[in-house]
């Protein structure tokens, strides 16, 4: 089954969705929507045209693992893609990833123009590959 994998943003929120066999996770894009109502219904689209079968949501949990404002968001948004989409959505800690991503970008040398573009992208897949290396076990 495909999963699709939401690093969720203020301004830009990253896609990622998995292979069939839940190995690999691959970058979709970003979606550009501050309206979380609107933000929801874009997603809950590429979901049923990337034929996810399950959706992914970074949870932002702060570095103690308290919630936060993003992190209770980003349970607002899962509630509304599940209902929108009828699909399971899993909540996955993605304290991190966003760091991790910058990593990854300044070791293949992506200047600071395009790492704007694509980190939120490379995050949601770090949050997805997280995800399925964590199923295997």
């Amino acid at each position: 089954m495909k999963i699709l994998a939401v690093d969720l943003g203020m301004v830009r929120t990253g896609l990622a969705i998995s292979d069939p066999t839940e190995f690999l996770a691959s970058p979709v894009g970003t979606v550009t929507q501050r309206d979380l109502e609107k933000l929801a219904i874009q997603v809950a689209d590429i979901a049923r045209g990337q034929e996810a079968g399950r959706i992914v949501v970074g949870h932002p949990k702060n570095m103690d693992g308290t919630r936060g404002e993003s992190a209770r968001r980003a349970e607002e948004f899962a509630q509304k893609l599940e209902s929108l989409t009828g699909l399971p959505v899993v909540l996955w800690d993605e304290r991190m990833t966003t760091l991790s991503a910058i990593g990854y970008l300044n070791e293949t040398d992506v200047r600071k123009k395009k790492r704007k573009a694509v980190v939120d992208t490379v995050s949601a897949v770090i949050i997805l590959q997280g995800y399925l290396d964590s199923c295997k076990k």
